[in-house]
This record gives C-alpha cells, structure tokens and sequence, in this order.
C-alpha cells in the first residue's frame, strides 16, 4: 500500500488501497476502494461500494455511503453527508427490521475535479459534474451541471465557474 495510516483506524481487509494514501485517526472503511496520494480526514467513514479516486482530499467528519462514486482530484470538505436512500424506514409493513434486501441504493456521482464545501448534503441519485462547485451548507437535490457554481438550500445554480 504505502502511504501513512493515523491510530485507531478501522480498515477491513475488504478495502482496496491506492499507492500513498494518508489516513487519519478514528477513520472506519470497509468493502471500498480509494485511489492513489488521496488523504482521507479524521472521522471518515467510507461504506463498502463506494469509490474514491485518485488526489482526492476527503477531509474531517464525512460520511460516504454505499454507492457514492467520487472521481479523481475532487474536494470533500468538512462534515459533507452523502444519502443513498430517498425514502428510508426502519422497518417494514409488517413491522420488521428492513435489511438489505428491502431497499435500493441510488448510486451518487461526484466528477473529477468538483468541490463541495463544509456541510454539504448530497441526496441520492445526484450527479455534480466535472469542475463544479458546491457551497458550505448546500443541500443538493437535483444535479449540478460540469463547471457550475451552486449553493443554498435547497442548492441552485449561482453561475458558471471563471475559467
């Protein structure tokens, strides 16, 4: 693997590692993959079937779910929560636990380049294009076109990043 890895991480043998990836204290990864030189903050969870690619900077506090595909050279910022699920529930009709089995996760697509500020929400089945922006506190409900500047809550379009 290479790379530095902070105490009290939790990496299952399931993870696939990237050449020189930094990851610090109190990080939980399981059944995902993360691509080379990414750093991934403290207090990162990382769920299985998900993806990050290469240069990617995940920074303290986020949450990535199944199903969230990040591509190469994007920024996460601080306590940034993906969602994967549109209409969650405990359990089902017949008042028993859901598992796996009884719902559908909606796979999340971050393209290269992109940032999302600190605190950022992404709901489910989003895509945030190639070089765009996404402003702290956002909450993403529909999809961000490649190179544009959105913020709010709910987030709309602001206006296309300067070249």
């Amino acid at each position: 693997m290479g790379g530095q890895v902070g105490p009290y991480v939790q990496i299952d043998p399931s993870v696939v590692l990237g050449e020189d990836v930094r990851i610090f204290g109190f990080a939980n990864l399981y059944g995902c993959s993360i691509g080379d030189r990414t750093k991934i903050g403290t207090f990162v969870e990382i769920q299985k079937n998900a993806s990050v690619g290469t240069d990617c900077k995940i920074s303290s506090h986020t949450f990535v779910c199944e199903g969230v595909r990040i591509g190469n050279r994007v920024f996460i910022g601080h306590n940034v929560t993906f969602v994967n699920d549109m209409y969650p529930r405990a359990t089902n009709a017949d008042g028993s636990l859901q598992t796996q089995a009884n719902w559908k996760v909606l796979e999340t697509h971050i393209e290269d380049g992109a940032s999302l500020g600190s605190s950022v929400t992404v709901l489910a089945g989003v895509r945030i294009g190639a070089g765009a922006i996404v402003g702290a506190g956002s909450v993403v409900t529909k999809s961000v076109g490649p190179g544009e500047i959105w913020a709010g809550n709910p987030a709309r379009y602001m206006r296309k990043v300067d070249a």
